[in-house]
């Protein structure tokens, strides 16, 4: 069986566990060892597809169509490996299976307890992706923050298994806080010691310590941690705050946080960390050559993890176009047509969001017309594609009307309608379109000259659809439905070629995007978006200012 490594949090929520996992996941599989990651939510949802963005962020859709928390994001962007409906276990889902068989009768008449019940399903999704020889190690991250009610089977499951498992076969990380008092210009490790404490209180030991903190531990604090917790202070590992994300991997390796745990595991036979192309990625991200600035149109920006694949998928291409992608929010429910030009006047491309519901919705159409009349690269996803064919159909094809039955039910020009299969469905929780799909790509198409093949497959999270009833009309108008599901014939992609850029994908790319494979579609946007900028700073140049007079 595969070695187990629990990652814990405390003190406060948001201090990166996901991060950290992904990190020391990144650094194991440099290695050469087979890594994956798991997360354990203690929310009662059985999954985050019924949750509002503002609630939770993102909602993340892996390959096999389960509804995940936005670290599996993380995870994917770093390993470059895809999850499965298994890396992501709820509560709700806990709680589901047990009484689903307690209904069955498979307890037999006995009381069903949290503990061993509940504990026990818990241990048995912990140690599920360890079966099969297919990990050397697996990694969970327990969500939410040591003393929560919500967490306590979550611990109290890790507590067995320390027990249950040989000693070598599992470690501990608590990540905690250390915050720095700016008034007594000193760093507090009283946070810290509480926090694994309580961790201790509830039978569970941490091997590790890393230490969230916004200036760096001194070697007093770390065996002052170190004493008062309990760990070796080798152990007690300094996480800085990092200008990204992907700079956290090589701040681990420094603090040797992959060795203390290979160590602690027993496992003897390991190569040098190959980060060769991480580090190369690194150095174009810190250092590009050009700059761009992309119009985000969305109705969830107040919360940026609601778009949280995309502004990765974004620093991604950026990187691998040598470019700083400035990334400016745009609230679709307050652009207009008397403001469009002056919000949108200075971006060099435009994105129109995913979504749900009525609101925003004729902002994003403007913001739509405004990219296709000027010139201005623009990509659509999913809810992004459909407002461009709104709007091609009111202002190109002159259906003032048209819409879609998502926000105007009573429409007479449904171009969007929902699909057939949804049709006679009344519950909300993973019952979309979901997961990934085939695409068939028309030849000399721009969808072709970026992905460079014709067979695709992509992620999709949706219930409404190109009505196919209108396609004729929208191709002999210029629209043209590039890419095609080959058993559906359901629309994924839509273009213009009259456009330098203009394509709508009624898929999920951001959620495919890693540090390794970058995806095409957001990098040819950004390819587009440098190309559009170039030009305005040749028109603006005195030279071709002068040329222009003349």
């Amino acid at each position: 069986m595969a070695k187990f490594i629990f990652v814990t949090g405390g003190v406060t929520s948001s201090l990166g566990k996901g991060i950290i996992a992904a990190s020391l996941a990144k650094l194991l599989q440099a290695r050469g060892l087979r890594v994956t990651i798991q997360k354990f939510d203690p929310y009662i949802n059985v999954d985050p597809g019924t949750l509002n963005p503002y609630e939770h962020g993102e909602c993340y859709v892996t390959d096999d169509g389960a509804e995940t928390d936005l670290d599996l994001g993380h995870y994917e962007r770093f390993l470059n490996i895809p999850t499965s409906q298994a890396n992501n276990v709820t509560t709700g889902r806990i709680y589901q299976t047990v009484i689903n068989k307690e209904r069955e009768g498979a307890y037999l008449g006995r009381t069903v307890q949290v503990v061993p019940h509940i504990t026990d399903e818990i241990k048995r999704r912990m140690l599920l992706l360890g079966q099969d020889n297919k990990f050397d190690v697996v990694i969970t991250e327990i969500g939410g923050t040591v003393g929560d009610i919500e967490s306590l089977p979550f611990v109290e499951a890790v507590r067995q298994l320390q027990w249950e498992l040989p000693e070598e076969d599992t470690v501990v990380v608590h990540l905690t806080l250390i915050p720095y008092l700016r008034a007594a210009k000193e760093l507090k490790t009283k946070p810290t010691q509480h926090s694994v404490r309580m961790l201790s209180q509830e039978g569970v030991h941490p091997d590790i310590i890393v230490c969230r903190t916004e200036e760096a531990l001194s070697p007093e604090i770390r065996r002052k941690v170190a004493l008062f917790c309990n760990v070796k202070p080798e152990a007690v590992i300094e996480a800085a705050d990092a200008s990204t994300i992907y700079e956290v991997p090589l701040a681990m390796m420094r603090e040797k946080l992959d060795l203390i745990c290979l160590r602690k595991m027993n496992i003897t036979e390991y190569a040098e960390p190959e980060l060769s192309r991480w580090k190369e990625f690194l150095d174009k991200l810190k250092y590009p050559k050009s700059k761009v600035t992309i119009g985000l149109i969305g109705k969830y920006i107040e919360l940026q993890d609601a778009y949280k694949s995309i502004l990765e998928a974004f620093v991604h291409a950026g990187a691998l176009n040598e470019c700083k992608v400035q990334v400016v929010n745009v609230h679709s429910e307050f652009i207009t047509e008397e403001n469009v030009s002056e919000k949108l006047g200075n971006l060099d491309g435009l994105l129109v969001a995913p979504g749900f519901g009525l609101r925003g919705i004729e902002g994003k159409i403007t913001a739509v017309r405004y990219a296709r009349e000027n010139g201005l690269p623009f990509f659509g996803i999913c809810l992004g594609m459909q407002m461009a064919v709104i709007e091609f159909a009111r202002n190109v094809l002159g259906i003032k009307d048209a819409h879609s039955t998502e926000m105007n039910p009573d429409t007479p020009h449904p171009v969007i309608d929902l699909m057939e299969a949804q049709k006679s469905i009344t519950a909300k929780g993973g019952t979309m379109r979901l997961g990934a799909y085939p695409c068939t790509i028309k030849s000399s198409s721009l969808a072709h000259k970026i992905y460079d093949t014709e067979h695709i497959s992509e992620r999709h999270r949706h219930r409404w659809e190109f009505n196919n009833a209108y396609l004729d009309q929208f191709e002999a108008a210029g629209m043209v439905a590039s890419g095609k599901n080959p058993d559906t014939q359901l629309v994924e992609i839509v273009e213009l070629s009259s456009h330098p850029f203009f394509i709508g994908v009624q898929y999920h790319p951001e959620l495919k995007s890693t540090v390794e494979n970058p995806h095409p579609v957001f990098v040819h946007f950004i390819k587009a978006a440098k190309a559009f900028a170039e030009k305005k700073e040749t028109v603006k140049s005195p030279v071709m200012q002068k040329e222009l007079i003349g």
